[in-house]
């Protein structure tokens, strides 16, 4: 979990306690965004795609990722944009000639004080479980319409068949699909899916009403989102086996839950 750092808000003069949201990157590790110490925070009055992200570097395997940019809401109505201290090169760790393999992954899995889901609590199981199928190639996701390609890309890659988006949902591009209506993004026979390419975590009620839609269509539902989901959410989702992913901006979805793990293992 990220440390508690001290932000004010230029618009009322309050100082704020603000915990850093951890993500979960693919090797295992919680990343969590380093904040900028001393800079001011910044309102924010225009939001564009670019300004919604950070690019964060992993402190366990060297690996940079893009996840949703720090932000943290004033009770005066102001939000904030909170400064993260910019990625510099240097070069990957190089491994102990004495190391017999990979670091450990930590103990058990970490959760934000934010309610952000990061590192699955569930055992993955071994890459020998998984049905023979070639590697995925991911999309850069640039846009909301890019997380919903890439969404059924990945699907289609795990064998569902005919997976296209609804009519009712073409405007997902745009941000009007499940990210905030809650909505069916996706469909195929058996199958319905929910993208959020928001930079908010998915939603308890996101989450049940995903699963209500499978359960009136009798089909798999499939939960894909950029900022990870709250834990109420997560925790709902393990009971009702609900596979969750959550993606980076390289456009490859890594399971979060027990469910998600085990759709990658055995397919569609």
């Amino acid at each position: 979990m990220g440390e508690n750092v001290p932000v004010r808000c230029p618009a009322c003069r309050r100082t704020h306690g603000y915990v850093p949201p951890v993500y979960p990157c693919p090797c295992g590790a919680c990343v969590v965004p380093p904040l900028l110490r001393g800079a001011p925070a910044e309102p924010i009055t225009h939001r564009t795609w670019t300004d919604e992200w950070v690019t964060v570097r992993c402190a366990a395997c060297g690996r940079q990722d893009q996840w949703p940019q720090p932000e943290l809401g004033c009770p005066c109505g102001t939000v904030l944009r909170v400064p993260v201290r910019p990625v510099t090169a240097v070069p990957p760790p190089v491994a102990d000639p004495g190391d017999t393999g990979p670091p450990a992954p930590p103990p058990g899995p970490t959760t934000a004080i934010t309610g952000v889901s990061t590192v699955p609590a569930h055992i993955p199981l071994p890459r020998t479980a998984a049905v023979p199928r070639p590697s995925f190639r991911p999309v850069t996701i640039r846009t909301a319409r890019d997380a919903v390609t890439t969404a059924a890309l990945y699907l289609r890659w795990l064998g569902f068949r005919d997976v296209v988006q609804p009519e009712e949902n073409a405007g997902a591009g745009s941000g009007t699909g499940a990210g905030s209506g809650f909505g069916v993004d996706l469909r195929g026979p058996g199958l319905v899916a929910q993208v959020d390419p928001t930079t908010r975590p998915t939603s308890l009620r996101a989450v049940e009403c995903l699963w209500l839609t499978g359960l009136a269509a009798s089909a798999t539902s499939v939960s894909f989102s950029l900022a990870g989901y709250e834990q109420r959410a997560r925790a709902r989702a393990d009971r009702l086996r609900l596979p969750l992913f959550v993606m980076d901006l390289t456009g490859t979805p890594q399971p979060v839950n027990g469910a998600a793990d085990e759709l990658v293992a055995r397919g569609a």
